[in-house]
């Protein structure tokens, strides 16, 4: 292994590709999927919850979160760390680590690859994070506290904790090539798949890439709850309403996927079945707050598109942030509209079922497009009854959509701090 980098990202659009992307085919297949979501532990599980339209937000069972204005959260079900973690690395991680290694097993074992089977170099790790650390900071902390200075401090420990998620996953499975972590919030699960991408194009083979997080913890929600931006409902059903009128602030949540981005040729070559291709990403920042700029996801969407030689009236299902707050989802209403049109393409958010996972998020919107473009479906926005009138979208609401060709999907990102993200995959 090269080495595991904490990255940030600053690049505004897909860097084009060098000499050695020029002397190799760039076609990325997704060849493997692991899921760790709240309505499901296991890709397969996850995807039969969200076709039932089963939320995963409840109350809160963590830590004790009675005093709080909010209590509701999207927590992975049925994870016992110790059924599917050596006992040796249960010290060493926390709730995020572990559900990273579950979700890197099963998209490995997906795809039908053994790393140790590969050349040297050949397959590298490319996460994202941006809470867990919380959970870690917390413990080191606390661990301050009690026993004085020994301890690293609490910044240090994220900066620790950021790299040894990924570096984790390398060791556990052998992969020597390049990894990286990429901390943008939200929109860290896709600016990872993005990144990933470019290594398949300077000459990886495989990379396992994607993002899962969890930071539910006393730390982290004294956070959310400063922030102002969180659902304080007591409704698992009605707190996170992506695009309503009713919409009252987004409900946290832990988990999402990780994928095995796969060089075509190579997929090809060994027989390998595939969910489909990353076949454009993009990326933006929002200008500063109050300097009057306007936001820059719609132009990430049209970089993404442009990347992948897609027009807009051939993509067939937006999967979008929603974020669940008034302000932003008429903001991103305005960018799906003049890019194609008031109802001129159906949209979901997936993520009301999970609630916000922040990095993990964008990459479980990943594997909930490659599904959709596999099964010929698109999964419900939950809990939205009445779309807003200033967000004129053709929202997928109650029920899947079914008897849709769909061969092309975009799936958009928002990440604290004015990051934005885009990526169009294909059939």
């Amino acid at each position: 292994m090269t080495g595991t980098a904490l990255l940030e990202r600053t690049a505004t659009a897909p860097a084009p590709p060098g000499p050695a992307a020029a002397a190799r085919p760039t076609h990325a297949v997704v060849t493997g999927i692991g899921v760790a979501a709240p309505n499901g532990l296991g890709a397969e599980a996850w995807w039969a919850a969200v076709l039932r339209g089963e939320s995963g937000i409840r109350e809160l069972t963590r830590f004790d979160a009675s005093r709080y204005p909010a209590r509701l959260a999207g927590e992975v079900p049925g994870f016992v760390a110790e059924d599917h973690v050596p006992s040796r690395l249960l010290s060493q991680t926390d709730q995020v680590t572990r559900l990273s290694l579950v979700a890197a097993e099963e998209a490995l074992a997906d795809a039908g690859i053994d790393p140790a089977e590969l050349p040297h170099y050949a397959a590298g790790a490319v996460t994202a994070a941006s809470a867990g650390g919380f959970e870690f900071g917390q413990r080191e902390l606390q661990a301050l506290w009690s026993k004085g200075s020994s301890h690293v401090s609490a910044y240090q420990s994220f900066a620790w904790f950021y790299a040894v998620n990924t570096g984790q996953i390398s060791i556990r499975h052998g992969l020597r090539g390049a990894s990286g972590v990429l901390v943008s919030e939200q929109a860290g699960g896709l600016d990872a798949v993005g990144q990933a991408r470019r290594q398949l194009r300077k000459g990886a083979t495989v990379v396992v890439t994607g993002a899962v997080d969890s930071a539910l913890c006393p730390w982290s929600w004294a956070a959310h709850l400063a922030e102002g931006r969180i659902s304080v409902s007591d409704d698992p059903h009605r707190a996170f309403l992506p695009f309503s009128a009713d919409a009252g602030g987004y409900v946290p949540g832990e988990g999402g996927a990780l994928l095995i981005l796969e060089a075509a040729d190579a997929a090809r070559a060994r027989g390998a079945r595939t969910y489909g291709t990353v076949a454009g990403y993009a990326s933006t920042f929002d200008p500063a707050p109050h300097t009057g700029g306007a936001g820059r996801l719609g132009a990430a969407a049209e970089l993404a598109l442009a990347d992948a030689g897609v027009r807009a009236d051939q993509v067939d299902v937006v999967f979008a942030d929603g974020a669940g707050e008034r302000a932003a989802d008429r903001v991103e209403a305005e960018a799906l509209g003049e890019l194609f049109g008031a109802y001129g393409v159906p949209v979901t958010a997936p993520k009301s079922m999970t609630g916000r996972l922040a990095a993990g998020g964008a990459s479980l919107d990943v594997a909930a497009a490659l599904l959709s473009l596999r099964d010929q479906v698109i999964p419900p926005t939950t809990g939205t009854r009445r779309v807003a009138d200033d967000c004129p979208l053709d929202l997928v609401t109650g029920t899947p959509r079914r008897g849709v060709e769909l061969r092309t999907a975009l799936v958009l990102a928002r990440g604290r701090g004015g990051f934005n993200a885009a990526a169009v995959v294909r059939a």
